[in-house]
């Protein structure tokens, strides 16, 4: 039998905090549960609403990677950068193995990733994980499901379902091998945080369509999912912003610096 590992009045505490809002957009919704026993401790906004997952999919790419054995350690496979790849950033013209993968958040190493898993395989883990909406189509008139879905595209996840996913991979509930979520783990692991906390986690920026389905420039939404541990338990979590102009660094570093100081800071709800 699992109880929480907070105190009932702390729990009765959390339920009552209200969300920090950036001085240029808000915050959609910001979730923290008991990863043991599912107990949310904070709950605040429209944390139903889905959104495109953009790089937290990194996550579930990740796990995919590792059980295939397309993946195989923190610094293998090591690919080199090929012209055509998506080359946003300049960081992303460079060879990458996964743990600068992850860091440096490569949109072409994750495709490299699903294209090595095909789409039969891909679509398959994705529906195993329950994730989101599990559309994989991607844009019907390019057929890029395989490499785009997350990207502002098909596929789309609410915060309370990230936190669902992310439940089942701390548990150890997802149909991956124990060497996949260990990898993984060690790919998203932050610098210790206040009050002996271990924090696991993924930013990913992108952007939101309108009811036209049209690309709303100039106005990202930013994600911060994962999970911390604690000596007495974990918590998973997930906060979903959406900026009204476009943020002088990206939304989801935004998005992970604000919960982790709301968490973890000298004020800190769970310092």
């Amino acid at each position: 039998m699992t109880r929480s590992f907070l105190h009932p009045m702390t729990a009765l505490f959390l339920l009552a905090v209200i969300v920090s809002v950036p001085a240029n957009g808000a915050t959609i919704c910001t979730i923290v549960l008991d990863a043991n026993t599912g107990e949310r401790l904070i709950d605040e906004g429209a944390c139903e609403t889905r959104q495109s997952p953009a790089s937290t999919f990194k996550i579930a790419i990740s796990l995919m990677g590792y059980d295939a054995g397309i993946l195989q350690t923190p610094e293998q496979p090591e690919w080199p950068f090929e012209e055509g790849y998506i080359d946003w950033r300049k960081a992303w013209r460079a060879p990458a193995n996964p743990t600068r993968w992850m860091r440096e958040s490569v949109v072409w190493y994750s495709q490299q990733v699903t294209l090595r898993l095909g789409a039969e395989r891909y679509a398959k883990y994705v529906d195993c994980f329950s994730y989101g909406n599990r559309d994989v189509s991607g844009v019907p008139v390019n057929g890029n499901g395989l490499t785009e879905a997350w990207l502002s595209s098909s596929l789309r996840i609410s915060p309370l379902e990230q936190v669902g996913f992310l439940r089942k991979l701390v548990r150890r509930e997802l149909p991956v091998s124990d060497g996949a979520v260990r990898n993984t783990a060690t790919l998203l692991k932050h610098e210790p945080q206040p009050g002996g906390w271990l924090v696991f986690g993924k930013t990913g920026t992108g952007l939101p369509r309108d009811k036209a389905d049209r690309l709303l420039r100039g106005k990202p939404f930013g994600w911060f999912v994962g999970w911390a541990e604690h000596s007495d338990g974990s918590v998973v979590f997930a906060r979903l912003i959406q900026e009204a102009k476009r943020p002088l660094r990206p939304a989801g570093l935004l998005a992970r610096d604000g919960l982790l100081d709301d968490l973890f800071g000298p004020d800190g709800h769970l310092n």
